[in-house]
């Protein structure tokens, strides 16, 4: 199975191919909101994804791109987790979690 490592906690965690990272950081008790429940309606699955892995990932569909614009924090590499599927490929792909999202406040470091 692939691995993901979510940061700031510096979490890997084992992921089945197929589950997106908004699932996998939910089946794993680490804090990522979704309050759209992975719709595609809002920004608060908003990832980092770290620079040597964003060229590796699916380009993004006009619609996450339209989200992204509301995300707080935004960079070049900005995602949302609930548009990024684990697979083979994605082995040891390493996301950061913003310390804000518009709904939350991460406090896990």
């Amino acid at each position: 199975m692939p691995k993901v490592t979510f940061q700031p906690m510096n979490r890997t965690v084992e992921v089945e191919e197929g589950t997106t990272l908004l699932e996998a950081a939910h089946h794993n008790d680490i804090q990522l909101e979704g309050a759209c429940e992975g719709s595609l309606a809002c920004s608060t699955c908003h990832v980092v994804v770290a620079p040597e892995w964003y060229d590796r990932l699916e380009e993004p569909c006009e619609d996450e791109e339209d989200r992204l614009d509301q995300a707080f924090g935004l960079t070049p590499t900005s995602r949302l987790g609930c548009q990024i599927t684990m697979s083979a490929a994605l082995d040891g792909l390493v996301v950061t979690i913003p310390e804000y999202s518009i709904n939350i406040r991460v406090d896990e470091k």
